[in-house]
């Protein structure tokens, strides 16, 4: 039955993927709007998925709480007389991009960045995880030394971040390198910068299974949930002249 649920919401993921665009990045769709309006991105698999990492309750409110709020929001401001010039944008990483550091919308920017952000991150997860190509496992050496230094490395952008933010595997100037960012700042909004993978460090990611142990979530979710297919996507269509912005 689970397997079913999976396979089923998958078809929902790619499916509204293909009515959107795809986006810059593989696996982050576009969100082209009907009627003016963000849809909720679907689930890329069930809830309960991520178990015993990140249990089905986290989810229930991670995904289906706090990233809806954040569609949901974006949607009630876009529809603001004052904001009608952004309400006409036609992809979510452009509104992102647009709305970038201007004072007056700084709502706009919070919600839009944290709608992608959440996606990019269900999709840097995988169930049971997987490991990195010869490929991959080639550009880690060549970036970190080898791949325990990378662990070591994100692990540490992830647990150092003060307050709520994210930490990121991202490709700058041909290398891969590792930054983390506050709040719902992004890397979409750094030139020259392609996200590869995330890890999201808001309390709401990991409190009801980890308390205030961030530490062992993070190392959870490196050694058992990456998703190492999107990382290699990402990176063979940033390599091949893709750009965010």
């Amino acid at each position: 039955m689970q397997s079913e649920e999976l396979t089923l919401n998958r078809r929902k993921f790619l499916a509204l993927g293909l009515a959107t665009g795809a986006g810059f990045i593989l696996g982050a769709p576009r969100f082209a709007k009907a009627a003016q309006i963000y849809p909720y991105p679907v689930l890329p698999y069930a809830e309960n998925a991520l178990e015993p990492v990140i249990s089905a309750k986290t989810m229930g409110f991670h995904y289906g709480k706090h990233h809806k709020g954040y569609v949901d929001k974006l949607n009630s401001e876009l529809a603001k007389p004052e904001n009608a010039q952004y309400a006409a944008m036609t992809n979510l990483e452009t509104l992102i991009v647009k709305v970038a550091g201007k004072k007056k919308a700084v709502i706009l920017f919070n919600n839009a960045a944290q709608i992608w952000n959440h996606s990019f991150y269900w999709n840097s997860l995988k169930p049971g995880g997987s490991q990195p190509s010869a490929a991959m496992q080639q550009k880690i050496t060549e970036a970190f030394g080898d791949y325990a230094k990378f662990k070591a490395a994100l692990a540490d952008a992830a647990t150092s971040q003060f307050g709520s933010g994210w930490a990121w595997l991202v490709l700058n100037r041909g290398k891969l390198a590792i930054l983390r960012t506050s709040n719902a700042d992004t890397p979409l909004t750094m030139k020259g910068y392609t996200p590869l993978l995330t890890i999201d460090v808001w309390e709401h990611a990991y409190y009801l299974d980890y308390q205030n142990k961030r530490a062992a979530y993070v190392a959870e979710v490196i050694d058992k949930l990456l998703n190492w297919e999107f990382a290699e996507a990402n990176l063979n269509k940033a390599l091949a002249g893709g750009k965010p912005h």
